[in-house]
């Protein structure tokens, strides 16, 4: 099998190509393009002129954005296969986020141009798209909330649970750094270390170098309720 058809059935994973034949997918991927990043590389900037369409294909990506004052915030962590930065596609602004790669990645790129073409041809890969758009403003919604009303404390306890998938596998901390999740829940790595130090001291987890384990997920979840 060649990479071109290889491709396309990791792509006929993203729910946009779902119901595309596979010759379709084909020749879908033929109207983009691969590329290669390496860890720590801009794919592109925020409130730069729309970069197309991206679908990761391996690695890991962040979406950022940035405050007044340079400080990072990150939106989301995408992991493979997912399409990202629809937004700027469809109403041909600029780009509402930075991505950045957190890993090395191995992304499949398509213009706006050749995107609109797609839709024209394929009209479901609209009406999903519509899908993942209402799915992303609910995400947004909660994450204002969280931010709104919730204290660090509760932030991060929410983080932990996540990242650990509610408490079932360690937390890789060079995945995971403490500058990163601060950046994720929007506050300062220094109160993420003061943090994680409490929640170790009463026995919601514990942590070295490596790793964080959710030791108590009851209480984490409990923490979780915090308001400000």
């Amino acid at each position: 099998m060649d990479e071109i058809h290889g491709l396309a059935q990791r792509l006929a994973a993203v729910p946009q190509f779902r119901d595309i034949p596979l010759e379709g997918v084909v020749s879908i991927i033929r109207m983009g393009e691969l590329l290669n990043y390496s860890q720590g590389e801009i794919i592109f900037y925020e409130d730069a002129p729309c970069a197309g369409m991206f679908v990761l294909v391996t690695g890991r990506v962040t979406l950022n954005k940035l405050g007044q004052a340079g400080q990072e915030g990150v939106l989301n962590t995408l992991e493979p296969v997912i399409m990202f930065n629809e937004v700027a596609t469809l109403d041909g602004g600029v780009n509402p986020v930075s991505a950045v790669t957190h890993t090395n990645c191995r992304i499949w790129h398509i213009s706006r141009e050749n995107m609109q073409a797609l839709i024209m041809q394929y009209p479901q890969i609209g009406l999903s798209l519509l899908g993942v758009l209402a799915m992303r403003n609910r995400q947004l919604v909660n994450y204002y909330s969280d931010l709104s009303f919730l204290s660090v404390h509760a932030r991060l306890a929410k983080h932990l649970l996540d990242l650990s998938r509610q408490g079932e596998q360690p937390i890789d901390r060079r995945q995971n750094p403490i500058r990163l999740m601060a950046a994720r829940i929007i506050t300062t790595p220094e109160a993420i270390s003061r943090t994680l130090k409490a929640f170790n001291t009463s026995g919601l987890i514990q942590y070295d170098r490596l790793e964080i384990q959710v030791c108590d997920r009851d209480g984490l979840i409990e923490a979780t309720q915090i308001k400000f």
